[in-house]
């Protein structure tokens, strides 16, 4: 997995499929006032990376549809393991992957590798899909995800 930029050192563009084998994943370049007093990324903006990533991979595999009826993800429970600093002007890509089980939760897991393949952080995440209106969380969000149709490979779910 820590091997997430493409080969060949091109300045990769993310805006085409992704294949089964990759995970999604979305290039960051780190700013100067995300850094902590230590000079490196603060640890909140690691899982302001993940959220961005997962954002992104639910708009790309066409999340929008969840909200015709009327049910949003949710997140429930979110947990790092820092690796590796990152500093500013760095670029990073951040990956996001589902994971489905039964019962009303899934999970998603986001890597934050740097543009040489150096594997800096690890986040874990617990979901769900909550309706909007009984602000209560659903059965079975894979199936939800699927009749709503969204593309679950896009996250990585077989």
């Amino acid at each position: 997995m820590a091997n997430v930029p493409p080969r060949g050192g091109t300045t990769p563009s993310y805006s085409g499929a992704v294949t089964a084998r990759e995970p999604f994943r979305v290039e960051i370049k780190v700013r100067h006032y995300e850094l902590d007093t230590l000079g490196h990324l603060n640890h909140a903006v690691y899982h302001s990376y993940g959220e961005v990533a997962r954002i992104e991979a639910m708009e790309r595999a066409g999340g929008d549809k969840l909200r015709e009826e009327n049910v949003s993800p949710v997140l429930l429970e979110s947990h790092i393991v820092f690796r590796r600093e990152i500093r500013a002007g760095e670029t990073v890509y951040a990956t996001c992957e589902a994971k489905f089980g039964t019962g009303k939760t899934f999970r998603m897991t986001n890597n934050i590798v740097k543009a040489d393949g150096t594997l800096s952080a690890e986040i874990t995440s617990t979901l769900g899909l909550m309706d909007l209106e009984r602000r209560k969380l659903v059965e079975d969000p894979r199936g939800r995800f699927e009749r709503a149709g969204v593309d679950l490979s896009v996250l990585g779910a077989e």
